[in-house]
């Protein structure tokens, strides 16, 4: 009886079905960032417009700028980059450059996939192999430029090799002669980066899916086969970043051909980031290599962009 008057009773009006509903609706609104999280991603974008961008943008400038470091900038518009197209040591550190990003690139992406290959399979004594191939990794460019000046000097290591396997025609003085001076330095730098870029396909190769060998298997696909149809294709996003790391690292290319050649001999092993360093530090002509600067950043960002588009269009 009360319970039926209560709800007859004028004025009182029963509860809305989904009142609690609106109540959660109401609460769940847009949420307010913590300040907490804001400093961690302003501070260091701010650290990073200062050091980074900023510098950049400046880089920028001075390329179209005449200017020895020390007196004020005269504007000079793309006269440097004029001035490029009559440099003959620009265009000579222009092609070793390309053969630099195609040997030790190449070669870099060829030693390492295949050394991952090799060691992905968990056995006995694999782990010892994978550390003495990252082990070059560790070590600063200049040590390792270092070593292999000592390989290089005459009957050094190099030539004693050459001398024992029957070879001794090919002996010569690897750093010092021009046909071999940019090769010769290509070799450790190779020596370094296999076992960076086998590290990354290593990772890649862990989020590669079992069952997709065991159905290729089953299919009677041969070894080579599923390498091709299967491990390749399920690598994509890891050749994106392996091919990011060996354009930047190939274009920035300085410490170990500096430590062992500086550019030597009569230019033949200069690439465009030593002559940069010449120009702006020796010859103190700081408009050039900053426009130098620009010509290296704009081959890494074609390079990469027109990778990464050719990939989209694939995956579309």
């Amino acid at each position: 009886m009360t319970s039926t008057l209560a709800e007859t009773a004028p004025g009182r009006s029963a509860p809305r079905a989904g009142g609690g509903a609106s109540r959660r609706t109401k609460r769940s609104g847009p949420r307010r960032v913590s300040p907490l999280i804001l400093a961690f991603v302003l501070v260091p974008f701010a650290i990073e417009a200062v050091w980074v961008f900023w510098p950049a943008l400046q880089g920028f400038w001075l390329a179209l700028t005449n200017w020895d470091g020390l007196s004020a900038p005269s504007f000079v518009g793309f006269g440097n980059f004029g001035d490029m197209v009559s440099d003959p040591i620009f265009r000579t550190a222009l092609k070793n450059t390309a053969i630099w990003l195609v040997l030790f690139g190449g070669l870099s992406v060829i030693g390492g996939f295949g050394m991952a290959l090799l060691l992905q399979r968990e056995r006995r004594g694999v782990g010892i192999y994978r550390a003495a191939l990252f082990t070059p990794v560790v070590f600063s460019l200049v040590v390792t430029a270092l070593i292999w000046r000592v390989f290089y000097q005459p009957d050094g290591l190099v030539d004693t090799v050459f001398r024992t396997v029957g070879l001794g025609n090919f002996v010569r003085p690897w750093l010092a002669d021009p046909d071999t001076a940019l090769y010769a330095v290509i070799v450790p730098a190779l020596w370094r980066q296999i076992g960076y870029v086998m590290v990354l396909y290593l990772a890649g190769l862990k989020a590669v899916d079992p069952a997709l060998y065991e159905a290729a298997k089953v299919d009677g696909a041969s070894a080579w086969q599923r390498t091709r149809f299967v491990t390749i294709p399920q690598l994509k996003g890891v050749n994106s970043v392996v091919l990011s790391v060996i354009v930047i690292d190939s274009l920035r290319s300085f410490d170990i051909v500096w430590s062992m050649t500086k550019g030597g001999p009569y230019h033949s092993s200069e690439l465009l980031s030593t002559y940069m360093y010449s120009t702006a530090f020796q010859s103190t002509q700081l408009g050039y290599a900053s426009a130098l600067a620009v010509v290296i950043f704009l081959l890494a960002l074609a390079v990469i962009l027109g990778y990464l588009i050719r990939a989209f269009r694939e995956e579309a």
